[in-house]
């Protein structure tokens, strides 16, 4: 499955109680979306495919972060609940 086809309501409906059983796998802490923390986050989608971030750091911008974050890992922002966001990308 091509990463950016859109997901249909379906499955984000079923990754979304997928994720409710995750713990977090990253925080974003003060460092921001460093190039550390996006190989981190690239990495962690590699082996996960779903991966829950928290917002440690930078609370007030997580509107606008969460979905930089799936531009920049070419994945999709599953949902953003409170200060943690749930992304996905399919193994290819």
């Amino acid at each position: 499955m091509d990463p950016m086809v859109p997901l249909t309501n379906a499955q984000i409906r079923a990754l979304k109680a997928q994720s409710q059983r995750l713990e977090s796998t990253l925080k974003i802490g003060k460092e921001g979306l460093s190039p550390q923390f996006l190989a981190a986050l690239t990495e962690a989608l590699n082996h996960h495919e779903l991966v829950k971030v928290r917002f440690e750091g930078f609370k007030d911008q997580k509107k606008e972060l969460a979905p930089q974050l799936a531009e920049k890992t070419n994945s999709h922002l599953v949902t953003r609940v409170g200060n943690v966001a749930v992304l996905y990308r399919p193994k290819p």
